[in-house]
């Protein structure tokens, strides 16, 4: 599968950590939670400004850092796969 144009397919999902800001302690349940998960799949990209295409700049294999909610639920071969815009990566794990 190759998701469309600036889209990304992640596998399974496990929480990562839980944000707070920096001084002010919330409390959990007022928490944004953060997911970590794969990438498996990552689409082309998106046409820009010009008509060239601005790429997405992660890679099959990266972790990334998603948001609690979104992405779109699809299932494969009895696999759950989710599907993401570039834009909502929160971040991805570098060496």
């Amino acid at each position: 599968m190759e998701p469309a144009y600036p889209s990304v397919c992640v596998s399974a999902f496990s929480l990562s950590l839980s944000l707070s800001l920096s001084v002010l302690i919330l409390p959990e349940k007022n928490q944004g939670k953060v997911w970590q998960a794969t990438l498996v799949a990552v689409g082309s990209g998106s046409k820009g400004r010009g008509g060239k295409i601005q790429l997405v700049r992660v890679t099959v294999g990266d972790q990334v850092l998603l948001p609690e909610y979104g992405g779109t639920r699809v299932v494969l071969d009895d696999e759950d796969y989710f599907l993401f815009r570039d834009g909502d990566i929160l971040g991805k794990y570098v060496d």
